[in-house]
């Protein structure tokens, strides 16, 4: 076993060989958003995810189904279509599954990628002086809780559903080829969850920079009029004295960074001369929003900063 749970990382990697090594994960949840295929494509997209966050590839996936069995069949169909979609795009083959009846519809997969051994990127790696990079915009929590309550326009939704469809593959593959010191991916936790994680298993502290976020079109919208899922604020609440908020940051902008995201974007700690030829990678392969947020800390300083 070269990572297994001690570390709080996004997937398992087990070493078969001196040349490959397992790369294991699971994930599932509730619809977020009302189309089937959608649906289907972003469970899928989120699934994998975890696989992208470590250095590996998608290899195999097994369907995990929750549906209750007085809905029409066709529903679920649409469901697996779109899941089945992104994972062909993911060169990942979908080799069965299983499902149950549930009262709520749930969808995901148990996937399988491919790392070579010791070239599995974990949380645990950041470093003094490394820039922290985001590749995908914060706000899908609180855009798709909008349009549950169908206070959202069809263009913002659509845009927090591109977003949440794209796999993080060509994003893993740029820091793969330029070499990063550690990564994760922006869930369930939030940017702040998830980034806490990863300062207190490197044993370092950050400074993160609000101006310099990547933001969703409409959420900050959406925020001033109240909106936020209940796992929002759960994530600030949760991030207690492990975060030092500067006087000027608002209430709205520190949901935001705990906004608990579906199919986020990688979380990436590089080396600050490795920074610039990271993005000039990620945007070659179509990665353009990919932002510097911030940077791991001198000195031995635990924790977050955010500041203006």
């Amino acid at each position: 076993m070269l990572v297994g749970t001690a570390t709080g990382d996004d997937a398992g990697v087990y070493r078969l060989g001196d040349d490959t090594a397992l790369v294991l994960t699971v994930d599932f949840f509730p619809p977020i958003v009302d189309d089937p295929v959608s649906f289907g494509a972003i469970a899928v997209a989120n699934s994998v995810s975890d696989i992208y966050a470590m250095g590996g590839k998608p290899l195999l996936g097994l369907n995990i189904v929750g549906f209750p069995v007085e809905l029409p069949k066709d529903i679920l169909g649409k469901i697996l279509q779109g899941g089945q979609a992104k994972a062909q795009e993911a060169g990942c083959l979908i080799i069965g599954g299983h499902t149950v009846d549930d009262r709520e519809p749930k969808y995901g997969l148990a996937a399988v990628g491919l790392v070579e051994p010791g070239k599995q990127i974990t949380n645990a790696g950041a470093r003094p002086g490394d820039s922290l990079v985001l590749t995908k915009p914060l706000g899908t929590g609180i855009i798709t809780t909008a349009g549950k309550q169908g206070t959202v326009s069809t263009e913002v939704l659509d845009g927090a559903v591109a977003v949440m469809s794209t796999l993080n593959r060509a994003a893993s593959e740029a820091m793969v080829e330029v070499g990063v010191n550690a990564c994760t991916d922006v869930t369930g936790f939030g940017l702040v969850g998830h980034l806490s994680s990863m300062m207190r298993e490197s044993g370092a502290g950050c400074r993160l920079r609000m101006s310099a976020m990547p933001v969703l079109p409409g959420a900050r919208d959406l925020l001033e009029q109240g909106v936020a899922p209940g796992g929002t604020h759960r994530n600030l609440e949760g991030v207690g004295s492990h975060v030092r908020w500067h006087d000027e940051i608002s209430r709205e902008s520190r949901l935001l960074l705990c906004d608990a995201q579906t199919s986020g974007g990688l979380l990436i700690s590089v080396a600050r001369d490795r920074v610039d030829r990271l993005l000039q990678e990620m945007g070659a392969r179509g990665v353009a929003g990919s932002r510097v947020i911030g940077e791991v800390l001198d000195g031995g300083e635990q924790g977050i900063q955010v500041v203006p």
